[in-house]
């Protein structure tokens, strides 16, 4: 498999997102989780994401088992700053406060049982913390050689730029695929002036894009989804519309309808990284395959034009999500 470069880290040009493995969407099944970790190795895979959040830790231990005998070989991207309520997994707060900073890097280390952690994201931004307190702390890490590099997810411009003055960014992480494009207000342009990577989050549309999802009834009682707007029956069948128009496209480029989603993220710079989530050798593959799929500046005119910027229907999150991470500083 190909490299990129996210800023100076090197990479391979699609990353594996273990969140599912641990929590979301649906049973956990480590041995297939291992399985699949372990594949994607084997097939030059060598960029894994995942959270402290995620599973409350156990993602991060996870990873850390499957790539034990391997880490010398991996780029481990792991977050902090969304603070979970144990009381309620739909509602969460963020810190970014520089003893929170220090502390969950601490038990990040721990959990996945290595010395240093190749990308340390920022996972939301703090509202009440300003960045440069952030990422003060998260440099001093750096120097102490605990994290090599530093990363943000879902900033705005303005945190962007201030943090990247206080200390090199090396890659922002948000969602970007078909049916979320909010990146392109700015973000991927600013990501290329400074010489920042993106890593696109759900670039397969949390599934949608694989047209595998009839109804949101297709889904298991503890998946994430059936909360979130997108999902829900008054904006499933809308957004289904996406659907049709990735069908009779891979159908001509003899592909999937998520080979399609994935190769399509992938055309739109050659500084974007993909981290698609599954828990699934099966899916593992046919994601991977996604690099063989030329769009032609043809079919992405298609695509734009049958799939404007805003056509899907509903917000990406529910509202106990709580957006204020987005607010400027």
């Amino acid at each position: 498999m190909q490299k990129k470069k996210l800023g100076m880290l090197e990479v391979s040009s699609l990353g594996l997102g273990c969140m599912g493995m641990s929590e979301f969407y649906g049973p956990r099944n480590e041995a297939r989780s291992l399985q699949t970790i372990q594949m994607a190795f084997e097939k030059g895979m060598t960029f894994f994401d995942t959270a402290d959040m995620y599973g409350m830790g156990e993602n991060e231990k996870l990873l850390g088992k499957a790539i034990k005998t391997i880490r010398n070989q991996v780029v481990i991207a792991t977050k902090f700053g969304i603070v979970r309520d144990p009381n309620d997994p739909l509602k969460r707060n963020f810190c970014g406060k520089p003893e929170y900073v220090r502390k969950q890097c601490e038990g990040s280390l721990k959990r996945l049982g290595i010395e240093t952690i190749d990308l340390y994201y920022q996972h939301r931004v703090d509202p009440e913390t300003p960045i440069e307190q952030t990422v003060e702390e998260m440099a001093k890490l750096v120097k102490e050689g605990k994290v090599r590099y530093l990363g943000l997810s879902e900033a705005n411009l303005e945190i962007i730029r201030r943090a990247h003055a206080i200390h090199p960014i090396t890659a922002l992480q948000s969602e970007y695929s078909l049916w979320t494009r909010d990146p392109e207000q700015g973000v991927l342009q600013t990501c290329k002036e400074l010489n920042i990577g993106f890593v696109a989050f759900s670039p397969i549309g949390r599934g949608f894009l694989s047209g595998k999802i009839q109804s949101i009834n297709d889904l298991s009682a503890e998946d994430l989804r059936k909360h979130m707007p997108r999902f829900q029956e008054e904006n499933f069948k809308k957004n289904s519309e996406i659907i049709a128009v990735l069908k009779e496209m891979s159908t001509q480029k003899k592909c999937t309808p998520t080979q399609l989603a994935l190769a399509w993220v992938m055309a739109q710079a050659p500084f974007i990284v993909p981290i698609f989530g599954t828990a699934s050798p099966e899916h593992l593959e046919e994601n991977i395959e996604s690099l063989k799929v030329k769009l032609t500046e043809e079919d992405l005119k298609k695509l734009h034009e049958k799939i404007p910027f805003g056509f899907a229907k509903g917000e990406r999150y529910p509202p106990t999500f709580n957006p204020a991470s987005q607010v400027s500083q």
